[in-house]
């Protein structure tokens, strides 16, 4: 399928929406996808989910183990396209978006009681044949539901905006919220929207990815459990493929750290207890 750029009885912006399409991508002259980086994006996604503590240096090794050659420096660069980076400390590496805000970690020591005291949100790349895309979730931190979600062809902020508003629409709102310092949490949608709703900000410290373990668990879960079981076709398939893994995970996947019991129970309960918090 392909978005009707004159007479069509749906509006682009409808079109759009239906197919997964960003909207500004219609007034760019299409590249051909070279299958060589995709190949190794898969590679290197499958590489980071397995031992997300590796960095660019020690997957290009594990890359040459495969019979794919990239140096550091390229592996470094795609990492980045794919919004990976290694989950240990890293001094004087991980900056922040020039002039934003800073906003201390709130989570350190804080036992996490009860739902809607601490929503997280992440970004994680989605292979497909011909290319990729990008999945978003806002999760609650206590039951590990996943709140709402977004899939979207590009690294812009309004993807992981919409996530949120919809979040807040339906579940109300929680009184922290945790991120990473990537641009898409640091811009003036984002933080305005938190900011308007009263939602106390945290952000990750510097090179500390386990900061956000909860979500960094849950790309794992549905990359094993999802995404490497399937080829998705396009954009319209892997959301509707995705959308039915994730109402599974939220209503029937039982965890061991919630007693066995599922997210959706654990957050419509509204328990307080004192499940694994890190």
């Amino acid at each position: 399928m392909a978005v009707e750029m004159q007479g069509s009885a749906i509006s682009l912006v409808r079109q759009c929406d239906l197919l997964g399409v960003n909207r500004s991508t219609l007034y760019r002259k299409r590249v051909g996808i070279d299958r060589e980086p995709v190949e190794l994006m898969a590679a290197i996604d499958e590489i980071y989910t397995a031992h997300p503590f590796k960095g660019a240096r020690r997957i290009s090794r594990d890359l040459a183990d495969r019979g794919l050659k990239a140096g550091r420096k390229r592996v470094g660069r795609l990492m980045r396209l794919m919004g990976l980076r290694a989950i240990c400390p890293r001094p004087n590496t991980s900056r922040a978006i020039k002039d934003h805000e800073k906003y201390p970690y709130l989570l350190r020591g804080l036992p996490i009681t009860r739902p809607n005291q601490v929503w997280a949100s992440d970004i994680t790349f989605i292979r497909m044949p011909r290319g990729w895309c990008y999945l978003t979730v806002i999760m609650d931190w206590f039951s590990r539901k996943v709140l709402s979600w977004r899939l979207s062809n590009t690294l812009d902020s309004r993807f992981c905006v919409e996530a949120l508003e919809e979040a807040l629409r339906r579940h109300g709102r929680p009184e922290i919220f945790n991120t990473d310092q990537g641009s898409q949490y640091t811009g003036s949608d984002f933080i305005g929207v938190l900011k308007a709703s009263g939602i106390r900000i945290s952000m990750d410290g510097k090179g500390r990815a386990l900061d956000n373990v909860m979500v960094e668990r849950l790309w794992r879960t549905v990359k094993y459990e999802e995404v490497y079981l399937k080829s998705y076709r396009d954009m319209v398939e892997a959301r509707r493929e995705l959308g039915r893994y994730l109402g599974w995970y939220n209503m029937d996947r039982k965890h061991s750290s919630l007693g066995d019991r599922t997210p959706d129970a654990v957050y419509s309960s509204r328990e307080t207890g004192n499940h694994e918090a890190a």
